[in-house]
């Protein structure tokens, strides 16, 4: 089986809500996210790709319309948090392009979240 993936960042703020008032995630905040999205195949195409990247592309550009510099709050439908982003990323997308295999959404450093189907 053959893996690529690419990532991107981006800048958004959000809160959570079902927290204590006391924990510091129920306030506005921002991460500087990096996105990864990953593709798989077990056969390559006629170049040697898996998938060009450049067709991976639109998820960026679609990452930058509606979610980066914004606040998450107000432009998802769902509670903010790290792994239903990368889930909402995975199912917009993964219909469109079905080698995507994986969306991992890094919100620091040392944190982040991973959505893949159970195969």
């Amino acid at each position: 089986m053959f893996t690529i993936g690419i990532s991107f960042n981006f800048e958004a703020g959000h809160f959570l809500t079902g927290l204590p008032d006391s924990h510091k995630c129920s306030r506005q905040h921002g991460h500087n996210y990096i996105v990864e999205i990953e593709a798989k195949s077990s056969t390559l195409n006629d170049v040697g790709f898996v998938i060009d990247y450049f067709d991976l592309l639109p998820i960026k550009l679609w990452v930058n319309d509606n979610w980066d510099h914004q606040n998450l709050n107000d432009v998802v439908m769902f509670n903010p948090t790290v792994e239903l982003l990368a889930k909402e990323l995975f199912e917009i997308w993964q219909p469109q392009i079905p080698m995507i295999s994986a969306v991992t959404i890094r919100e620091t450093p040392t944190t982040f979240a991973r959505y893949e189907l159970d195969r």
